[in-house]
């Protein structure tokens, strides 16, 4: 059974760094399950500095959206982050949310019976306002729906304000 750690917080709040120290005190070698998809310059360099940020200890997979098609027993998974996933996931789904959030809890479900330590990275985005765009809305639901179903499963979570951990499970 696996041992599940989420870490969530807004953006650029420091989320990232603290879940990189996490997975590094519980294995010299951790893996990196990155979830993103590179569509611009923007987001090449931002993958660029969280790969120098990580030292050779690591090892990466890139897996955007079956994330549970890989064996990870034994291992420390760092897995950043949900919140990309999750639009990954909406998208597949034709921007369905019922589809998209049946989809996550199967890969996700996958995860949770495995042998390994999974830290998950994910962004709190429902404490702002509500969105004029409707994609937008379908999207901030299924990723608060994704926030719960991991925190439901987590032995752990901690919340990351301005770089500061605040552990609330």
């Amino acid at each position: 059974m696996a041992e599940i750690i989420l870490i969530t917080g807004g953006q650029r709040s420091g989320k990232s760094e603290f879940a990189e120290k996490m997975a590094l005190k519980l294995s010299d070698t951790p893996l990196y399950l990155a979830t993103a998809q590179v569509f611009d310059a923007e987001m090449a360099a931002r993958v660029k500095k969280h790969q120098a940020r990580r030292g050779a200890q690591w090892s990466t997979i890139e897996e955007p959206l079956f994330i549970g098609r890989h064996d990870y027993s034994g291992k420390t998974v760092l897995v950043d982050c949900l919140t990309l996933w999750a639009s990954n996931c909406l998208f597949e789904n034709q921007e369905d949310i019922d589809k998209s959030f049946a989809f996550a809890k199967t890969e996700l479900d996958k995860l949770s019976v495995q042998d390994a330590t999974f830290v998950f990275v994910t962004n709190e985005i429902g404490l702002g306002g509500v969105s004029e765009n409707a994609l937008q809305r379908k999207f901030t639901d299924l990723q608060g729906y994704v926030n719960q179903y991991v925190a439901s499963k987590a032995n752990e979570a901690y919340l990351i304000i301005s770089g500061i951990s605040l552990k609330i499970k």
